[in-house]
Order: C-alpha cells, then sequence, then structure tokens
C-alpha cells in the first residue's frame, strides 16, 4: 500500500475531501499562495492538497483520522490507498514578538520543514479589475487578521532565527506583493534578505516580479539571497492579458531577459518560475514555454491551478489530472538531463515540491 505518482498527482489537482478540521490543523486558508490547501506528510514527500474549494466535494479521493488520531487514512473511491501524517504545529506559533505581533502573522510553516513569508502583503494591481490578478488573494489573510501588512526585516530575523532553532527549519521562502512599478518588491527582499542572514544561516529563496534593472539580481545576491523565483503564472499572452492585465503589462520579452541575467547570478536551476496549469493556457504552450525556460537554465514549477474563494477566478474550473501527469512526464526526464533538478536546487518552491508532483517524475 502506498500512494503513486499518478494518484499524488491526481489528488493535488482535484483535491482531497475532508471533514474532521479542527483548531490544531495547520492549514493554508486565504491570503498568498499556496492556499485553501492542507500539508500531509507521505513516505517520501510532503504535499499540499487542496481541501477547501467547493469542486473538491467532487473528488473520489477522500480522507479522515485513524482511530487513534496518528495517522490519516487515503482514501481512493473507497479503497484504502495510503496512510499519511499530518505535520505538527511548530513551536515558533507559541512566540510572539516584543510587541505582541505572534510570530505565525509575520511567517508561516510550509510543507513540514519550509519556512514562507509575504514581506509585502498588499500589491498596486490589487483591487483593480483592470489590472488584478484574478486569481490572487494576497490581501484576504489581512481582512481576516491573520497576518500584518508589511513584515519589517527586524521581524523577519527574529521569527526566522526561532523557527531554525526551535523546529529545525531546513530553508526560507520570501514572497512579495508588488509595491511599485519600478523595482516590483527587490529592495525590499534585499533588506529582509540582509537581516535574515545576519541572525541566521538559512538557504533562501525571494520571490518578485522582474526588476526594471539587472542590477538587483547581484545586489540581492551579495545580501545573501540563494535562489529567486519570478513567477509567469501563465506562458501565453492571450491568457496573461485575460487573467492578469497587470502583469501582463510587463512583458515576455522582459521575463526572458530577466531570467538570463538573473542565471548569470545565482547559477542553472536557482532562478525559477511559477506556471499555473489550468487558466487557460493549452498543454502544447505550457511544455514548449518550459522547455525553452529549461534550456535558460530557469526551473518551470508547473502547477496544478486551485480557485480559490473570495476571487474572480472562484468557480473557474479545476484542471484535468492527465494534462499534468503528461506535461510533468515530458519536463521530469528533461529536468534530470540537464542536471536541474529539485534536489539541484539550493531554494525554493521547487526544491520544496509540495505545491506539485512534478518532482516525482524527475
Amino acid at each position: 500500500m502506498g500512494i503513486n505518482k499518478q494518484q499524488l498527482t491526481d489528488i493535488q489537482t482535484i483535491g482531497i475531501r475532508w471533514f474532521e478540521l479542527d483548531e490544531y490543523d495547520l492549514n493554508r486558508k486565504g491570503g498568498a499562495g499556496p492556499t485553501d490547501h492542507k500539508a500531509f506528510n507521505f513516505k517520501d514527500q510532503t504535499s499540499m492538497v487542496p481541501i477547501f474549494n467547493e469542486q473538491v466535494q467532487q473528488s473520489n479521493y477522500s480522507a479522515t483520522y485513524s482511530d487513534d488520531k496518528k495517522n490519516v487514512l487515503i482514501y481512493e473511491n473507497d479503497i484504502l490507498i495510503d496512510k499519511a501524517t499530518i505535520p505538527a504545529q511548530p513551536n515558533f506559533y507559541q512566540l510572539s514578538t516584543a510587541d505582541g505581533i505572534p510570530y505565525s502573522k509575520i511567517a508561516t510553516l510550509h510543507s513540514k520543514d519550509v519556512l514562507a513569508t509575504t514581506v509585502f502583503q498588499k500589491c498596486v494591481r490589487y483591487g483593480n479589475k483592470n489590472t488584478s490578478c484574478q486569481f490572487c488573494a494576497i490581501e484576504e489573510s489581512l481582512k481576516n487578521e491573520t497576518t500584518i501588512a508589511h513584515k519589517t526585516p527586524e521581524q523577519l530575523a527574529e521569527v526566522a532565527k526561532a523557527a531554525v532553532e526551535l523546529d529545525g527549519i531546513s530553508q526560507m521562502i520570501m514572497t512579495t506583493g508588488t509595491p511599485n512599478l519600478k523595482d516590483r518588491g527587490a529592495k525590499m527582499l534585499l533588506e529582509s534578505a540582509k537581516a535574515v542572514k545576519a541572525a541566521v544561516d538559512i538557504p533562501l529563496q525571494v520571490q518578485c516580479e522582474p526588476p526594471n534593472e539587472d542590477f538587483w539580481f547581484q545586489a540581492l545576491k551579495d545580501a545573501g539571497v540563494d535562489a529567486i523565483g519570478m513567477h509567469l503564472e501563465a506562458v501565453s499572452q492571450r491568457v496573461r492579458e485575460d487573467i492578469m492585465p497587470g502583469k501582463a503589462s510587463v512583458p515576455m520579452s522582459r521575463y526572458i531577459s530577466a531570467y538570463k541575467a538573473a542565471v548569470q547570478v545565482f547559477g542553472k536551476g536557482n532562478v525559477s518560475t511559477y506556471i499555473l496549469a489550468g487558466l487557460g493556457d493549452t498543454e502544447e504552450e505550457i511544455i514548449t514555454v518550459s522547455k525553452e525556460l529549461i534550456d535558460l537554465g530557469v526551473y518551470p514549477f508547473v502547477v496544478p491551478f486551485t480557485p480559490v474563494a473570495g476571487t474572480p477566478l472562484a468557480n473557474h474550473p479545476m484542471p484535468d489530472p492527465s494534462m499534468l501527469k503528461r506535461i510533468f512526464s515530458t519536463l521530469g526526464p528533461l529536468l534530470k538531463e540537464k542536471i536541474m533538478t529539485s534536489n539541484d536546487l539550493k531554494a525554493g518552491c521547487a526544491k520544496c515540491g509540495a505545491c506539485s508532483s512534478m518532482k516525482s517524475y524527475e
């Protein structure tokens, strides 16, 4: 008994029906992604699985606690296929800053050993249908008061140090909403990275839109950043303009030039992009662009799109798992051939691999 990569792709695409949430469960609901997910520890991998979206209720996969609550039983069509565990609540969640802000509002546990934070929980594109990304829920967690708008470098350093010392965190990921249309968050990330690296030695990835000038890449590297993600989300211009009109104003040509410049600084594979399969790009478009990115030394982290409540795409169909399987079966061996697998990376979402089964195809 044990879940295979095809089944893992299924559950990360269409989700698991889960009915036993309680106050101790670690769930990602609202805010920046991965959201509306729950972490499951399988034998060889911790995976983030959709559980909150209404469409998940149509899934043929379900989960329930074992009688002793030590394991989670995973069923496919009511047949037991695997047992999993749920990551424990981290110790650093019990702490607060001197001015009373819970550490969990500054950074959160992703997967089982990754510390993640959205440095700036707002975006200049958010709230305007002419510029906003229709899948984004970055400011929803502000409304729910589960985070704060701007995490200072000092706060991030304090929480990172505690997370490493108390919970054995293996890497940290810093993303940000876009605060302006020039450096697009690079300055904020640089200041935060410098503070964290001065406090604790931890592999660190930052994520932002391509800044307007390439000097930021070396500046980030000099501040201690190990890897960078600049996320396309969609690969065709028609989908970019339809789904994320503001981000689409940054042309693909700028992404490509930024990727080339960043690879020169961070090295092959330590520059990555998120691609959300299911927004409207065809399978062929995703594979073609991903191959081009791999040739540039960029890791294309393909993730199944999960509709999020409170966004314009809340009722958008979830993607077909078979499409993801074909994409992964093509890209996985190519990444291995290029010696650019997730295990080769220093830090980041692709190294963690919890939000996509892609690494199991490498």
